[in-house]
């Protein structure tokens, strides 16, 4: 059997709990046709950068497999027919990855502060862009 990577992505009004009943739901699907579910890992609702059908956010997953090709289409036969579904991809991957998946570990790291902005430091000039003082002044550069 191959081993497959899929993320898909659930629409924002639905609850994390349905996320995660359509996780266990698809799991199933390849466990009935000959494949096994490795892991699943949800990163939570997370904002687009254009809208997808009408919708601004997204509840992703990104689900491990280990099954023949068979039981992946018919995983994604499935996601395709659900409602609930926005966008889905899955591909064939060497080996399992072992620990978190990069997107868990930059949760974790917090170097793009809490606004999300790159810049940083109290001493930074152009951390607060909406307060007019903190940009230097014409001739001080």
């Amino acid at each position: 059997m191959a081993l497959y990577e899929t993320v898909f992505i659930a629409r924002q009004d639905i609850s994390a709990k349905q996320v995660d009943d359509l996780a266990v739901v698809f799991g199933k699907i390849v466990n009935d046709n000959g494949g096994e579910l490795k892991n699943t890992e949800s990163w939570g609702l997370r904002t687009f950068a254009y809208k997808i059908k009408k919708n601004r956010k997204g509840h992703y997953t990104l689900m491990h497999f280990d099954a023949p090709h068979k039981a992946i289409a018919e995983m994604e036969r499935n996601m395709g027919l659900n409602e609930d579904v926005l966008r889905f991809m899955t591909v064939s991957i060497d080996k399992l990855p072992e620990g978190p998946s990069a997107i868990m570990k930059n949760t974790d790291d917090d170097r793009y502060g809490s606004r999300g902005g790159f810049f940083k430091g109290k001493d930074d000039k152009f951390k607060d862009r909406d307060d007019k003082s903190k940009f230097p002044k014409e001739g001080s550069v």
